[in-house]
């Protein structure tokens, strides 16, 4: 990578392709499916929703993919959430590698942290924190398991599930599509779940500030922010959930029952897991996981979306402009103007790239119906997972579409604007103010 001279962003986008390229051959081996064939556009798109950790599917993954394709997944699971800089540098501080300055900067770009200053101890404790919290969820889940599955199998999905809920993957083990519905009443197999979801969605930088919190004793702006906005939009969705579909979609369910599945599926809005079906949600609600898709997780976190961060910014800045004031202040601090711009873009760029997409798949499936749609583009951007059961009847051009917006949704729109256009040489020249009519 030094050799060829590329950019943070530019590493970070190639190093996704490459790992999706090498997840697709091995899922079209003959011995990656139970069948023993596999066609080429079911594998990428599989390869790209596991690497991209979306969990959209086009096949069944307990019984098209094979021990071998399922463990390929898992894998390509762990390394997309994980990013590849991180899995680089576990190699190199397992054999005591110098890591240089340039590599510093490419694991910046990997977690989109401000600075490189501390990254290579970030990741260090990104590493252990990810293996062990994996590790502690897979044993209660086997244990919790093992009397419905058997020991071997309890341990081999509690495994499975329990890397793809940390890495806001979506990709579940327990066949025909149904997720996790089996356990819909089932509190410890929910909040394990849930809370392997929220951990992996608060991002890394917030994580080890938590981890180190006794020594720091205050938290930075980026984690208040985070916390915060993670917190309040979990508490609207699960109000917003136990009370429009309390008569509806979770009839026929205990009280508790009815607030544990409205939790679950607000949390789950960054990961695809559910224990309901969504399909049976009102359209107002379905319209609101949209939302929350849209949004999704936080700044270097395994999950997708614009960011809480980007929306706390960029709604801060609406505010900043409703009260005429100059600076966008939160908690009392004062956000830099490029931080400003950047969330601005994000969020613009974002919105534009899911109404192209939409437009696109309305042209190429003929007349499906808009809602669900919109509801699979923006989950596929978002890299969420979540769906309405229509990824399985997109042709081959719909295909292609979802696999490219899962692609740039992991990524980032803006992170690949940065990484393929052309840059031009900064000169100290500024042109004349002129003023225009906005609104």
């Amino acid at each position: 990578m030094g050799r060829l001279s590329l950019s943070p962003p530019q590493v970070v986008a190639g190093g996704f392709i490459l790992l999706i390229v090498l997840g697709s051959v091995l899922l079209a081996t003959p011995w990656a499916t139970n069948a023993g064939e596999s066609d080429w556009l079911t594998a990428v798109f599989t390869a790209t929703s596991a690497v991209c950790v979306t969990g959209l599917i086009v096949e069944d993954t307990a019984t098209y993919w094979s021990l071998f394709g399922q463990i390929v997944i898992m894998c390509l699971m762990q390394l997309g959430g994980l990013s590849i800089m991180a899995m680089a540098t576990f190699y190199a501080l397992l054999f005591g590698k110098r890591i240089a300055l340039r590599q510093r900067m490419f694991m910046q770009a990997a977690v989109n942290k401000p600075s490189p200053g501390g990254i290579v101890n970030l990741f260090r404790h990104l590493i252990f924190f990810t293996l062990g919290i994996e590790l502690i969820a897979t044993v209660i889940l086997a244990l919790h398991w093992a009397p419905q599955l058997g020991g071997a199998r309890a341990i081999y999905f509690a495994l499975f599930h329990s890397i793809s809920a940390f890495n806001n993957g979506g990709f579940d083990l327990f066949g025909h599509f149904s997720s996790l519905t089996a356990f819909s009443s089932d509190v410890v197999t929910n909040l394990v779940i849930s809370i392997l979801i929220i951990a992996g969605g608060l991002g890394f930088v917030v994580i080890a500030e938590i981890i180190s919190f006794k020594n720091r004793q205050r938290f930075s702006l980026h984690s208040k922010i985070v916390l915060s906005t993670t917190a309040v939009f979990l508490l609207i969705g699960t109000v917003f959930i136990f009370a429009a579909e309390y008569s509806h979609a979770l009839q026929g369910m205990s009280f508790p029952g009815k607030l544990l599945a409205a939790y679950f599926h607000s949390v789950t809005r960054t990961a695809g897991f559910v224990t309901v079906d969504i399909t049976t949600f009102f359209q107002g609600t379905q319209f609101l996981m949209i939302l929350l898709m849209f949004i999704g997780g936080s700044p270097g976190s395994t999950a997708g979306g614009i960011k809480t961060v980007t929306f706390t910014v960029v709604w801060a800045a609406i505010l900043s402009q409703m009260k005429g004031k100059r600076d966008v202040e939160i908690f009392r601090r004062r956000i830099p103007q490029q931080d400003v711009t950047r969330a601005l873009a994000i969020a613009a760029m974002s919105g534009f790239y899911i109404c192209a997409a939409v437009l696109l798949l309305t042209f190429v499936q003929g007349a499906d119906s808009l809602d669900r749609i919109v509801f699979e583009v923006v989950s596929a951007f978002a890299t969420v997972g979540l769906s309405l059961g229509y990824t399985p009847e997109l042709n081959a051009l719909g295909r292609l579409i979802i696999i490219l917006t899962m692609f740039v949704g992991r990524v980032g729109p803006l992170t690949l604007a940065v990484a393929f256009a052309q840059r031009e040489r900064q000169v100290d020249i500024r042109y004349a103010e002129e003023e225009v009519i906005i609104g």
